[in-house]
C-alpha cells in the first residue's frame, strides 16, 4: 500500500498534487480533537449553529468559481456541471438554515403523562464516507444537517479527490465553526476499520458502491454502530407508449449522461414499450450524437473524461461481455484512456452486465418491453432500489403503480434527482436510511423519549 496519495487531472493525465496518508497516531489525534469540540458544540444553541450556516452558503457563493475549478480538475466533470454542484450545495445549506430548527424541535406525543415528547440529541463524532462523483454535493448532504444536529464531522474522502475533502475542511473553518468540527482524514481503507471500532465515532453514513457497503455494514455490525448506506443504482427508465417524447427527450437523455454518466441515480435501463421503440430509439439516438466530447473546461462540453482510467475499462468490459451475449452497439463505444463515448445498447436482456450491473458511465441500454406491463416487470428486476423514473401522459394509470415500485423513488415525467426538500434514499442493495429532508437530519440523532408525571 502507497504510503502517498496521488491526484490527478483525468482530462491530461497530469498529476495535480501528491499528499501523505495520516499515521494511526495523527489519526487518534483527530479523534480526541472531535470528541473534545463536541462536549461544547451540541451545548451551542440551534440559533447559534444554523448561523453559521449563513456564513458557509456566503463563502461558497463567492468561492465558486475556484471551487468547480478544483472539482474539475480532480475528476473531470464539465466545469458547468461543477459550477451547478457548488450552487446545488447552497440550495441545501439554505435549506437547512430556514428549517433545522423546526425540524429538531421537541416533537409533542399527546399520552396520559402530564408532558410526553421527543427530544433530538446529536450522537456525537459520525464518519461520513464518501465517494468521487459529486465531491462537495455528495459530504455536504452528509454534513450539513449532521452537524446542524449538534455533531461533530470526520470526512474520509475518495482519495482522487483529496484536495476537495481539505478544501471542506477549510470552508467550515473559514465560516466560524470550530477547529475540529469538521475534520477531514487522508486515510486508506485499511485504516477505515481501525476507525470505526474507535469508541468515540458514534454512527458512518457511506456513500458509495454496493461492495463498499457490504464491507462497512460488516464492520459496523460488529462493533454496533448507527450507519447509513446509500449504494449504487440500476435505475429503470420506463417509456409508456403515449409519452411525449420531443417534450421530454432532453430530459430523458440528461437523466443518463449528466456528470458523463457517474451517477447513482442516473437512468441505466431504458424501457421502452414496442410500440414507440423504434421512434424513441430514433430521437434517442440523433440527441446522444449531438453531445459535444472535450474539454472538461469548454463551458460547451457535454461529456468529458471519465475520473480514473480503471473506471473507463470498466464500462468497456461490461459492454464486451453484454456483446458477446448478444447486445448490439447503436452508436458510441469507443474509449481513449479515460475517455468513453456517449455508447447505445440495444437487444439488452437480463443477464447481460449492462442489464444486472451498474454501468457508471456514459452508456444507455434500451430494452424492448411487450407492453406496460411487462416494462413494469422488467424494471423490477434488478437487485438494486434507488429509483424509477416512467414517462407518459397516463398519469392515473402510473399514480396506480406508485405502490407497487419497490425503489426509494419513483419519478414520472421527470428524471429521478435529489431535492433538499425531499427524503433520498434507497432499497435492496442500494442501501438504507435516508439523506437530506427532515429524515436526513434525524438519521444521527438520538430520539429520546421523555415521559413526565406530576
Amino acid at each position: 500500500m502507497s504510503k502517498n496519495i496521488t491526484t490527478i487531472y483525468p482530462f491530461t493525465g497530469n498529476v495535480l498534487k501528491e499528499y501523505n496518508f495520516l499515521s494511526k497516531q495523527e489519526v487518534n489525534s483527530k479523534l480526541e480533537i472531535a470528541q473534545q469540540i463536541f462536549l461544547n458544540w451540541r451545548k451551542e444553541p440551534l440559533n447559534k449553529r444554523t448561523k453559521l450556516l449563513n456564513r458557509l452558503s456566503i463563502l461558497l457563493d463567492e468561492n465558486k468559481e475556484k471551487y468547480a475549478t478544483l472539482i474539475t480538475q480532480e475528476m473531470g466533470k464539465p466545469y458547468h456541471e461543477s459550477i451547478s454542484e457548488i450552487e446545488k450545495c447552497i440550495w441545501l445549506i439554505d435549506f437547512y438554515e430556514k428549517n433545522a430548527e423546526q425540524f429538531l424541535a421537541d416533537a409533542l406525543i399527546d399520552t396520559e403523562a402530564n408532558e410526553s415528547f421527543i427530544s433530538y440529541d446529536p450522537l456525537g463524532c459520525i464518519l461520513g464516507i464518501m465517494p468521487w462523483n459529486y465531491p462537495f454535493w455528495q459530504a455536504l448532504r452528509f454534513a450539513i444537517p449532521t452537524i446542524t444536529a449538534g455533531n461533530v464531522i470526520l470526512l474520509k474522502h475518495a482519495n482522487n479527490v483529496s484536495g476537495c475533502a481539505l478544501v471542506l475542511q477549510d470552508l467550515f473553518e473559514d465560516s466560524g465553526y470550530p477547529k475540529g468540527s469538521f475534520q477531514t482524514l487522508l486515510v486508506n481503507h485499511d485504516q477505515i476499520e481501525e476507525i470505526i471500532k474507535n469508541d468515540i465515532i458514534k454512527a458512518v453514513s457511506l456513500t458509495g458502491s454496493e461492495g463498499a457497503g457490504r464491507t462497512i455494514a460488516k464492520i459496523t455490525g460488529q462493533y454496533l454502530k448507527k450507519t447509513v448506506l446509500e449504494l449504487g443504482g440500476n435505475n429503470a427508465c420506463i417509456i409508456w407508449e403515449d409519452a411525449e417524447l420531443d417534450k421530454h427527450i432532453n430530459t430523458i437523455v440528461k437523466a443518463r449522461m449528466q456528470n458523463t454518466g457517474q451517477s447513482c441515480i442516473a437512468a441505466k435501463r431504458f424501457i421502452v414499450v414496442e410500440s414507440i421503440y423504434e421512434e424513441f430509439l430514433e430521437k434517442f439516438k440523433i440527441k446522444i450524437e449531438s453531445l459535444k466530447i472535450g474539454d472538461p473546461m469548454d463551458k460547451e462540453t457535454d461529456i468529458s473524461t471519465l475520473a480514473r482510467i480503471d473506471l473507463a475499462k470498466e464500462v468497456e468490459r461490461q459492454i464486451e461481455e453484454s456483446v458477446k451475449k448478444g447486445a448490439k452497439i447503436i452508436t458510441g463505444n469507443n474509449r481513449k484512456e479515460t475517455f468513453f463515448s456517449p455508447t447505445i445498447v440495444t437487444e439488452v436482456k437480463p443477464g447481460m452486465p449492462v442489464f444486472d450491473e451498474e454501468v457508471f458511465g456514459p452508456v444507455a441500454s434500451v430494452i424492448k418491453a411487450k407492453d406496460r406491463s411487462h416494462s413494469l416487470e422488467l424494471a423490477s428486476q434488478s437487485s438494486f432500489g434507488l429509483g424509477t423514473m416512467l414517462f407518459t401522459q397516463s398519469i392515473e394509470d402510473a399514480r396506480k403503480q406508485i405502490d407497487n415500485i419497490e425503489d426509494g423513488a419513483f419519478f414520472i415525467n421527470e428524471m429521478v434527482k435529489s431535492d433538499p426538500r425531499l427524503p433520498f434514499g434507497g432499497t435492496k442493495a442500494s442501501g438504507y436510511g435516508r439523506e437530506l429532508s427532515k429524515e436526513g437530519i434525524l438519521e444521527f440523532v438520538n430520539k429520546k423519549t421523555v415521559y413526565i408525571t406530576k
